[in-house]
C-alpha cells in the first residue's frame, strides 16, 4: 500500500475503490459494514462493486503497459447502465457530466471517468473576442489565452485598429 497523496478530482473515487481489496492478504473491506457504507452500497451490491473494481483494475493495469490480473467483465459493460447528463452552470457557462441517478456507484464511477477524459478541455472553446466575429474555436495555445479565431485574420484587425488608434 502506498504512502501517496489521494489521486486529484473523482480518480480518488476510483483509486479507494480498487484500493478495497489488499491483493496480498486478501482483506476485502466492501465485506464490511463501515467499507459499504463508504461507498454507500447495500450488501446486495457488493457483487457488482465487486466486478466494477476488478474491472477498473485491469483498466489501471493496462494504462501501466500491463496485462489484466483475470478475465473480467469490461468496464463499458459495467458503465453502459450508469447514463450521464450534461449540466451547465448558468452562473460561469461551466459544463460537467453528471450521474442521472447520482446515488449509484457506477454512475458516480461513470462521471469520474468522463471528469478525468474531458479535465482542461472544456473551457479550451471559445468564441472569438472580435465584436463582428465571436466564431467559436478551441484554443490550442500553450497558455490557453487565445483571444481570436484566427492570429492572422482577427487578431491582425484588432492588433491594426490598436496601432492605428495610438497613431491617431
Amino acid at each position: 500500500m502506498s504512502g501517496r497523496s489521494p489521486a486529484p478530482g473523482g480518480l480518488d473515487l476510483i483509486e479507494a475503490l480498487v484500493n478495497t481489496l489488499d491483493l496480498e492478504t486478501g482483506a476485502d473491506s466492501l465485506g464490511t459494514p463501515e467499507g459499504r457504507e463508504r461507498f454507500g452500497l447495500t450488501e446486495d451490491e457488493v457483487p457488482h462493486a465487486r466486478d466494477l473494481r476488478e474491472s477498473l483494475r485491469a483498466v489501471l493495469l493496462a494504462h501501466a503497459g500491463h496485462p489484466p490480473h483475470r478475465t473480467v467483465t469490461p468496464l463499458g459493460e459495467l458503465l453502459a447502465g450508469a447514463p450521464l447528463v450534461v449540466t451547465v452552470d448558468p452562473a460561469d457557462g461551466s459544463a460537467a457530466l453528471t450521474p442521472a441517478h447520482t446515488g449509484s456507484l457506477p454512475a458516480r464511477v461513470a462521471a469520474a471517468v468522463a471528469e478525468a477524459l474531458v479535465a482542461d478541455t472544456w473551457n479550451r472553446l471559445k468564441a472569438c473576442e472580435a465584436p463582428d466575429c465571436h466564431w467559436a474555436y478551441y484554443d490550442r495555445s500553450p497558455a490557453g489565452r487565445g483571444r481570436w479565431c484566427s492570429m492572422q485574420v482577427c487578431g491582425a484587425r484588432a492588433k491594426m485598429r490598436r496601432y492605428r488608434a495610438k497613431e491617431a
